[in-house]
């Protein structure tokens, strides 16, 4: 017997709300899981070489300044008025020798700017090896 004759009959559907809602978690899930490799470390192997240590030896011009802005060239002190007067006294150090290295010995507290001081003097006096002294911490 068939009592529901008059009655339309419902059609299936696929409600996808809930697969879209389970998909979005699986997502959600491999995005915060997923592990990217890095790029950026590079290995780089150097080349070696072999060879006699020069003769020559280098000159090396200490300069040292301390956190008051005083400057002193070779543990003599002098003056400072100006970037030009620092670079003179720089080519006095140097005498005879052509591109001697510049070491900053420069105070923990000293100012930027007394240390690019002796920067841009080196480079008018025409010296580009310029070193900066550093000392560990005690432990």
């Amino acid at each position: 017997m068939n009592f529901q004759r008059g009655r339309k009959r419902d059609e299936p559907e696929i409600n996808l709300i809930p697969m879209i809602d389970v998909l979005l978690v699986i997502l959600i899930f491999m995005m915060v899981t997923t592990s990217y490799a890095k790029f950026s470390e590079l290995e780089i192997n150097l080349p070696e070489a072999g060879g006699k240590a020069g003769s020559s030896q280098v000159k090396t011009i200490s300069v040292a300044v301390d956190a008051t802005e005083h400057y002193a060239i070779n543990n003599q002190g002098l003056p400072y008025t100006g970037v030009d007067a620092l670079a003179a006294s720089l080519r006095n150090a140097a005498g005879d020798q052509t591109d001697p290295t510049i070491v900053i010995n420069a105070d923990a507290k000293a100012t930027h700017q007394s240390v690019i001081n002796v920067m841009e003097a080196a480079r008018r006096a025409g010296y580009g090896r310029i070193t900066f002294t550093t000392q560990s911490k005690p432990e």
